[in-house]
């Protein structure tokens, strides 16, 4: 409960700071941007609603599934629109202070630093944007964001929690199509690791990476670990975790405005949309090695009998393979009989 509260507090103070940014950095002059694709020569700026959607059920992703302290949930969603020459966080690459900060702790002040910078260093920063935590695995937050013809680009970053340092997001999507700004763009979302943290689960105690990684894409073979989170041997692809819809609003004389709290009624994301089919991923009981073997039982000259045993670490879910055997025994001749 208390960590909810601290995410939903840093939640609003990040919004406000966020309108904060917006009102002032318009003011600041926009200079050409270099760019290696298609230029977009879109004409007018584009308004879009952003809906995020969570999808961690533990249906999906039974293994190790977090219920309590805290349970599965939601960061604040940060994020940027840009030009092409600016990365808020590249797959392969490695995370800024500002981008380990988020994905470890939730925490949005030195990033917000570190994109300011970016943009008077080489106005390639248009605007920030927030939208609330969702205190669950599943559920829906959105906000509102302007793009234009220079800085036609949207980057954001959703932390897990728990986690070490995982997180969901898009990199550089370009919502412009040379002349025209594209309707409707929706992207599935799937688990990165930040590479500043080297903690296998959900709940793992800060490890810090040294020297740190790259951002790396999570998957269900990689890390190639029993103990991760996210291990499924059997499964070829994660299912994704979560999911982004960006919708094109109808143009209004708004600059900006506060995002909404995540309700059931604001939340249903509009357009054609194919509803969402309840995924079952499949969880193989899991146990342990084999205990030594136990003293041989008899009376002296007779053949007698010796056990091992082992235990369940983790039981099956979703029809996943079940549990063998967990006690054997074998004929044995007793040591030191007098």
């Amino acid at each position: 409960m208390d960590a909810t509260a601290n995410m939903l507090s840093v939640s609003e103070a990040l919004q406000h700071l966020v309108v904060l940014m917006l009102t002032l950095g318009p003011c600041v002059r926009s200079m050409p941007v270099p760019t290696d694709g298609p230029m977009c020569t879109a004409s007018e700026t584009a308004r879009y609603k952003l809906t995020f959607s969570g999808k961690w059920t533990q249906a999906a992703f039974p293994k190790q599934y977090p219920f309590y302290r805290p349970p599965a949930q939601w960061s604040t969603l940060f994020g940027v629109t840009h030009s092409s020459d600016y990365h808020m966080w590249q797959r392969n690459g490695f995370a800024s202070n500002g981008v380990r900060e988020f994905a470890e702790k939730g925490e949005a002040w030195t990033m917000m630093k570190e994109v300011e910078a970016a943009g008077e260093r080489i106005q390639s920063v248009y605007g920030l944007l927030s939208a609330p935590a969702v205190g669950g695995g599943t559920g829906q937050t959105n906000t509102e964001f302007e793009v234009f013809a220079r800085h036609s680009y949207l980057s954001f970053m959703v932390r897990l929690v728990p986690s070490p340092d995982w997180f969901v997001g898009v990199e550089s999507v370009d919502l412009c199509d040379v002349d025209r700004w594209k309707d409707n763009v929706s992207l599935e979302l799937f688990p990165y690791d930040a590479g500043t943290d080297s903690g296998f689960t959900f709940s793992s105690p800060n490890f810090e990476t040294i020297p740190q990684d790259k951002i790396t894409q999570i998957t269900s073979s990689f890390p190639n670990h029993p103990a991760s989170s996210f291990y499924y041997p059997r499964l070829k692809h994660l299912p994704p975790i979560a999911k982004v819809m960006l919708t094109k609003m109808n143009k209004t004389n708004q600059i900006f405005s506060l995002p909404a709290e995540p309700t059931q009624s604001n939340q249903l994301p509009t357009g054609n949309e194919i509803e969402d089919t309840l995924i079952n991923t499949p969880l193989d009981c899991e146990v342990s090695v084999w205990s030594p073997w136990g003293l041989c039982k008899s009376k002296c000259g007779d053949s007698g009998v010796q056990h091992r045993t082992r235990y369940v670490v983790m039981h099956s879910a979703n029809n996943g393979l079940a549990c063998p055997l967990l006690e054997e025994e074998r004929k044995c001749l007793p040591d030191n009989c007098l």
